[in-house]
């Protein structure tokens, strides 16, 4: 059976913006859809967002899909470079750098903007990648496309979505849904 993890972001919760629409659709089309709240969501850290990812997920296998929301993205690239397969991988939003004003941010974002990630490894889980961007992100940078792209994953930028929150008005991504569909078929 197909199972798809749908990882919030920083700051976030399983029921804010377009998840709840995604794991709909995806339930329609009888797929096993966890939408887990992380721990600790306002101070994200890898060492506890990957572990309890992993615990989560256990084993991925060829039916086992993501879909990461900004630093959901960097818990689901760290936690593939411990596994050896994964169907294929949906990233929104996600980011390699970021535009913070707060110096308290910045704290946090400090260790998931210099741990290193072993791009060679997750590329051998699986060949589907797709990674979706705005071009009016106020956090992240539109470059970010390029740090997807050492992935081999199609990237995608949407005009006008903001950082893909209930803030910018967005209840759906199409495009999330469309991508993930396809890798499955």
């Amino acid at each position: 059976m197909k199972r798809v993890f749908i990882i919030h972001g920083w700051g976030g919760s399983p029921g804010e913006g377009w998840l709840p629409w995604l794991k709909k659709e995806l339930k329609k089309r009888k797929i096993k859809v966890l939408v887990p709240k992380m721990p600790n969501t306002n101070n994200p850290k890898i060492e506890t967002w990957v572990p309890f990812l992993a615990n989560l997920v256990g084993k991925s296998d060829r039916d086992t899909y993501f879909v990461g929301h900004s630093i959901g993205c960097q818990t689901v690239l760290r936690y593939l470079q411990t596994q050896e397969k994964t169907g294929g991988v949906v990233f929104v939003a996600g980011w390699f750098t970021l535009t913070l004003d707060a110096d308290k941010e910045k704290e946090i974002a400090k260790p998931w903007l210099e741990t290193p990630i072993n791009f060679s490894k997750i590329r051998k889980t699986t060949k589907k990648f797709v990674a979706i961007f705005s071009d009016n992100d106020p956090y992240v940078p539109v470059e970010n496309v390029d740090f997807f792209k050492k992935l081999g994953a199609k990237t995608i930028v949407e005009n006008r979505k903001g950082h893909y929150t209930d803030e910018a008005g967005i209840t759906k991504v199409p495009s999330a849904l469309g991508a993930l569909l396809k890798m499955m078929e």
